[in-house]
């Protein structure tokens, strides 16, 4: 990131000809592409099989009874005061507008084919009612919605018919009969972790990839970028916070019967491991060991909640989604109307359940959101290089939120699951 940065605005500042600029970018930018193109390839494959499985570990209500249910609950509403909060802020602070005009036409240059490309999208984006936005959700051809989803000028349902299939799919496997599905929920499985591993290819990448990124940004744009990219880590953190001290204190207190000052005193050891590894399923061991032996909680809700939570309950990604689809949608220009922002808040809530525990997962389905609304999704590329350092902020949310949860539905049910 430093690299990128400094080599982008010693160019910028060099007194060098654009056309010098345009020719030296012209030799990095393909380093941040591929990096990009990367995670792309895996969108598709890692909704059907992380959205279902998600859903269907998380919905197998007849198994699972009232614990499933109340951790389903807790998990919705929850993610959705997350998102909420992360939009409020966005709207209020309106990060991204700080871009100059000048600033936002090299964006689009940059980030789609061109601006009439980028301003036809929004436009049959917008068009669209409420009524048309719900029918086109329910596919009638999945493989078509599959080979168009990244089409600006596709009409039909795209991702978002992606995702109601996966949910679909995940709903169907959580009542159907174990044995006659588990060969195909081994199947998805297996396609979840090949998939993991493809993109842990492409994340070795990331270091050359930011730098080529952020090289291009600066070396166009100098310190105007910088600007912008601080206001919107500000706003982050502070909604982050917010969510961590203040909502969570409060569901502590008034749904848990827990003080939030013993809470948080007995989970550091929970917080450092999930700050430093940025992942939730890597700090689960911690997690759980912690909250049965410093908090009391009863081990069998802690292994469920706890287990569940680290893939399908992430606040903090919810949150960071929210926040991200609105300041790019800013940055370019493009405004979204009240129904648009619920979907916004939706989307990101079935992202927090279909998001890998793991360093950057969310950064696949941030890019299927924006390209839902008309923002390209290649523009995920301005906020890569802050992507780290708030990933690991936002992984310690995710993992407060499921002891939280484990709290909460520990105080309602028997130690006995």
């Amino acid at each position: 990131m430093v690299v990128g940065i400094v080599s982008g605005i010693i160019v910028q500042y060099s007194g060098l000809p654009k056309e010098t600029i345009d020719t030296i970018t012209l030799y990095v930018k393909p380093v941040g592409d591929i990096f990009l193109r990367m995670i792309f390839m895996m969108v598709m494959p890692l909704i059907l099989s992380a959205l279902a499985l998600g859903v269907a570990e998380l919905g197998d209500l007849k198994k699972i009874g009232k614990v499933g249910l109340r951790t389903l609950m807790y998990t919705i509403i929850v993610s959705a005061i997350s998102v909420v909060i992360g939009i409020v802020m966005v709207k209020t602070f309106e990060p991204g507008n700080s871009i100059s005009e000048q600033d936002r036409q090299m964006l689009v240059e940059r980030f789609s084919t061109n601006s009439t490309t980028l301003q036809n999208t929004v436009a049959n984006v917008k068009s669209r009612g409420i009524g048309e936005i719900l029918t086109v959700i329910v596919p009638k051809n999945i493989f078509e919605d599959l080979s168009k989803a990244f089409d600006p000028t596709y009409t039909g349902g795209g991702i978002l018919a992606i995702m109601f299939f996966a949910l679909m799919i995940g709903i169907a496997l959580s009542i159907s009969d174990p044995e006659k599905v588990s060969t195909f929920k081994r199947f998805l499985e297996g396609m979840y972790e090949v998939v993991m591993k493809v993109i842990g290819f492409g994340m070795k990448l990331a270091p050359y990839g930011v730098a080529s990124l952020l090289f291009t940004l600066t070396a166009n744009m100098g310190f105007s970028i910088l600007a912008v990219l601080s206001k919107f880590v500000i706003v982050v953190l502070v909604a982050l916070c917010i969510h961590q001290f203040v909502v969570y204190s409060l569901l502590l207190k008034y749904l848990g019967k827990m003080n939030p000052l013993f809470f948080f005193r007995n989970i550091k050891e929970v917080m450092l491991t999930a700050f430093s590894t940025s992942s939730s399923n890597a700090t689960l061991p911690t997690a759980i060991r912690v909250t049965t032996d410093n908090l009391k909680l009863p081990k069998d809700i802690t292994n469920f909640v706890l287990t569940i939570g680290s893939t399908a309950n992430q606040n903090g990604t919810a949150l960071y989604e929210g926040v991200t689809v609105l300041f790019l949608a800013q940055c370019f220009g493009v405004h979204l109307e009240l129904s648009q922002q619920i979907f916004v808040v939706l989307l990101s809530i079935l992202g927090g359940i279909g998001t890998a525990g793991v360093p950057s997962g969310s950064l696949p389905i941030i890019m299927m959101i924006l390209i839902s609304i008309g923002v390209p999704g290649e523009s995920i590329a301005i906020i890569y290089g802050v992507d780290r350092f708030l990933d690991m902020c936002r992984t310690v949310l995710n993992v407060t939120g499921d002891i939280t949860a484990a709290v909460y539905v520990s105080r309602f049910e028997k130690p006995a699951l």
